[in-house]
């Protein structure tokens, strides 16, 4: 490596520990070492711009602007009263139905739509029953980015791979990854279940006045609740359908954010924009260039291939290098970049002699999607919920999140690496 690489990785080592020590906050950590990066020339302006991914900048503040006027109609509310009063008001029942409504709806949306829709509705329950939130949020992380491994549209990663490899259509990340999820995703929450169910306790009097709750009250502006349904749904209907309508998220969740701001006025258009959260988006512009000066300077790509050169190009071993290295690396760097770097090289293999690739790819998909669980910047979806639970007043730490998430990361990638083997390479 040369000097610019040494520099770069010094960046990015230094913001990383003043992340993890929580004495700066974050967002202006990242954003003080990625224009260092600029300053000191490792990568140029124009070059940072490019590696800041616009598309997920543009779907979070078109999902943020959406969320924020639908929530003014009550129907989170409705939801949450809703959710409740099927669970009898019993907190570590709802924590189960919640995770499982986020890994549902993130197999076929965007992992980061799903938690903004489902975070106010938590809040909601959390604060009816005085429990603390911070369970139910740490659950739906795990959820949706177990969830959105499942399917081709349900993370970053598995759409970049399906791009790479035409073949990959949607029925085969179905049928190939969403067997082992459902695995996953039920082991999982029976562990958050035994770690939080002594912290999910409330009052039978505040039971008894959840079922008491009529949630139809909590609707106050139907025709706002038209409006805003009507455009969600064809949002999220938009989101399904992208790839054949030839438009990238960004621009659907856009287009239906500012539509809706079109049909219910401009009264809404300030507190909207106020409820876009403008730190976590800047916290990801500096992620996005500090990470592309260690792609710049050939520090990803260095270690890929020394890592790959091991395994001599045997399948079996290169299989489960890729799905261990990209678990630990996604953990603490975001996937998309080392997804981008990991695709030729796979392809590469396929050239060099390896007949059949396909289980690569799915040891891709496992690793990156499901290693976003270790830590609090391992993907998307984490960092949202991590600034709303701020917002909303409640502190998730670096620490604290990866000492329940990490263990349980690990357990996922095991039990991904023994469905490899007994469905692949046995």
């Amino acid at each position: 490596m040369g000097s610019q690489a040494y520099l770069a990785l010094t960046f990015f080592s230094l913001t990383y520990a003043c992340i993890i020590s929580e004495k700066i906050h974050r967002t202006i950590i990242a954003m003080v070492g990625a224009v260092l990066l600029i300053i000191t020339g490792i990568v140029s302006q124009e070059h940072a711009l490019h590696y800041i991914d616009f598309n997920t900048l543009g779907l979070l503040i078109g999902m943020m602007i959406l969320v924020a006027i639908t929530s003014k109609t009550g129907v989170f509310t409705y939801m949450a009263i809703k959710a409740a009063k099927l669970a009898n008001g019993r907190p570590a029942t709802i924590l189960i139905y919640l995770s499982l409504i986020t890994a549902l709806a993130s197999a076929f949306l965007d992992n980061v739509t799903t938690v903004l829709l489902i975070v106010p509705i938590t809040f909601s329950i959390a604060h009816s029953l005085r429990v603390n939130p911070i369970p139910y949020l740490i659950s739906e992380i795990l959820a949706a980015n177990i969830g959105g491994t499942a399917t081709l549209i349900g993370d970053p990663p598995n759409i970049m791979i399906g791009s790479a490899v035409p073949e990959l259509d949607f029925t085969a990340f179905l049928t190939n990854l969403a067997p082992i999820i459902v695995v996953i995703m039920s082991v999982t929450l029976s562990f958050l279940y035994l770690i939080y169910r002594k912290q999910l306790v409330t009052t039978p009097e505040l039971q008894a006045k959840i079922m008491e709750l009529n949630e139809k009250e909590e609707l106050t502006d139907t025709r706002l609740l038209i409006k805003s349904l009507t455009v969600l749904g064809l949002t999220i209907a938009g989101f399904v359908i992208h790839d054949l309508v030839g438009l990238e998220t960004a621009t659907i969740a856009l287009t239906g954010a500012f539509f809706l701001l079109l049909i219910t006025g401009e009264n809404y258009l300030e507190g909207a924009l106020l409820q876009v959260e403008w730190t976590t988006l800047f916290f990801f512009i500096g992620l996005f260039i500090l990470v592309g000066g260690l792609v710049e300077t050939g520090v990803i790509d260095l270690l890929a291939k020394n890592v790959m050169s091991l395994t001599g190009g045997e399948a079996m071993s290169s299989a489960f290098l890729i799905l261990w290295l990209s678990a630990i690396a996604s953990a603490f760097v975001d996937n998309i970049p080392f997804v981008a770097t990991m695709i030729p090289l796979i392809k590469g293999l396929g050239h060099l002699g390896i007949q059949n690739i396909e289980p690569l790819w799915w040891s891709l998909s496992l690793g990156a999607c499901l290693g976003g669980n270790g830590t609090v910047i391992g993907a998307s979806a984490n960092v949202i919920v991590i600034g709303l639970a701020m917002k909303d007043g409640y502190r998730i730490s670096f620490l604290g999140f990866m000492k329940v998430a990490f263990p349980l990361m690990l357990l996922s990638i095991l039990m991904a690496n023994l469905y490899l083997y007994l469905i692949y390479f046995m």
